[in-house]
């Protein structure tokens, strides 16, 4: 397909910087294409809500064509297959081309599994809606495959779910399913007590990888106390290198001993790359930093390219280093579209500028930590509000942001987390 001779703005990835800058675009002039691989956009942090049944489809996993519509962006759902930087051309996998006159790179990341054997064959992501839905399946067939057991080693191997990766996502997680699963568990008339969620993590301690974005060490102590005070206790295994994912077993070294853990659900949460379009794009090695992400000014343009612009997981800042949050990208996708309108209008760019509201961590059903301006924490119920609310405040669309907050007043009122929904019967839908 040939672009039209008009100015055309192509973002590419349907995240949260390529979906606010879209969206901020929307009232501008010129052509904007957003393109992405899923039909659908994930509100990643809270996707353990999603997971819960604490949320909706609706709040956490809309349709791109719901949040855009009435507005002046055309979304494609196709997967890029090269961008050439040169010829300002995005090639399909449909066989499909757009030439652009200005381009934003907001690809994300993708799971990274350091060559350990089987990791990427054997694991679960928990990435977005889909990854959800599927890990959901996966944990009720073997809660029901569980109750219908004798041998109880078999059991147990069917009760245990092995999370990789003690970063913020895999506390988050472990907390969620430590006490979710027991209640699944019980209603199928099982032993709650049974269920074995378990963390392992090379490092001696949990949140290490995230010692750089900031993570205090009061933040450290409380995910791990909370981890401990879950229906059934989340068992650490820390300073555990993971060598192998076998179909029913992962196996690991820690103290100079190989070990094995026994379990049919494996949730890798460990690392992620750059995605592979972006390393492979022909920028000089001074314009990338080691993980291949690019290096842009402070409006966020490419050094070598001004008319490209990347933000989320695709890009590095070297003079104002940033988190890769969901609160850093959606703030980043205002400052690529004020940018983009000043271009096509003639008028000076300005730098982005990005407010840390502070670390949020999900830690158990209906219980949050919130480390305030990474000045002073709140946690339990209260910390479970402030992070829902901060949350609900970043929906992309005011009425996607009324719709998902009013339905979390209701859930809240009535407690309806302590009865979550059967996600595993939305996958049948998809």
């Amino acid at each position: 397909m040939s672009s039209t001779a008009n100015p055309t703005i192509v973002i590419l990835g349907g995240g949260f910087t390529g979906l606010f800058t879209a969206l901020h675009l929307s009232h501008h002039n010129d052509s904007v294409i957003l393109i992405d691989r899923c039909d659908r956009f994930t509100f990643n942090p809270l996707l353990y809500e999603f997971l819960s049944g604490e949320m909706e489809e609706t709040q956490v996993y809309p349709r791109y064509e719901e949040l855009l519509a009435g507005k002046n962006i055309a979304f494609v759902q196709d997967t890029v297959q090269s961008i050439d930087l040169l010829d300002r051309r995005v090639q399909l996998a449909s066989d499909t081309h757009y030439c652009y006159s200005y381009l934003v790179l907001a690809l994300g990341c993708v799971p990274s599994y350091f060559g350990i054997e089987g990791a990427k064959e054997h694991c679960f992501c928990f990435r977005n809606g889909q990854d959800a839905i599927q890990l959901a399946r996966q944990l009720r067939d073997r809660l029901q495959q569980a109750t219908q057991t004798a041998d109880a080693s078999q059991r147990q191997k069917l009760l245990t779910v092995a999370i990789v990766g003690a970063g913020p996502s895999g506390v988050e997680l472990a907390a969620t399913l430590a006490d979710l699963l027991p209640n699944w568990y019980a209603e199928l008339g099982g032993n709650a007590q049974e269920v074995c969620v378990v963390l392992i993590d090379r490092e001696p301690k949990l949140l290490a990888g995230g010692a750089k974005g900031g993570f205090k060490s009061e933040l450290h102590d409380t995910a791990q106390a909370a981890l401990g005070q879950r229906n059934v206790p989340v068992e650490l295994l820390l300073g555990a290198t993971v060598t192998a994912v076998r179909p029913e077993s992962v196996e690991f070294q820690r103290n100079d001993k190989t070990e094995t853990l026994a379990a049919t659900t494996v949730v890798w949460t460990a690392g992620t790359t750059t995605n592979p379009l972006i390393q492979q794009l022909p920028i000089s090695e001074e314009n990338h930093d080691s993980h291949g992400r690019l290096y842009v000014s402070s409006t966020l343009q490419l050094i070598e390219h001004p008319e490209v612009f990347a933000g989320g997981d695709c890009a590095a800042n070297i003079e104002h280093p940033m988190p890769p949050t969901a609160q850093v990208a959606y703030q980043q996708g205002a400052t690529i579209a004020r940018n983009l309108r000043a271009l096509t209008q003639g008028a000076e760019l300005v730098p982005g500028e990005v407010n840390l509201r502070g670390i949020l961590l999900k830690l158990g059903l209906g219980e949050s930590a919130a480390s305030i301006f990474n000045r002073f924490e709140v946690t339990g119920k209260a910390g479970h509000a402030i992070r829902q609310a901060t949350y609900l405040s970043l929906l992309p669309t005011p009425i996607h942001n009324f719709q998902a907050a009013t339905q979390w007043l209701v859930d809240e009122i009535f407690d309806r987390h302590c009865h979550p929904a059967n996600l595993a019967g939305t996958a049948s839908k998809e």
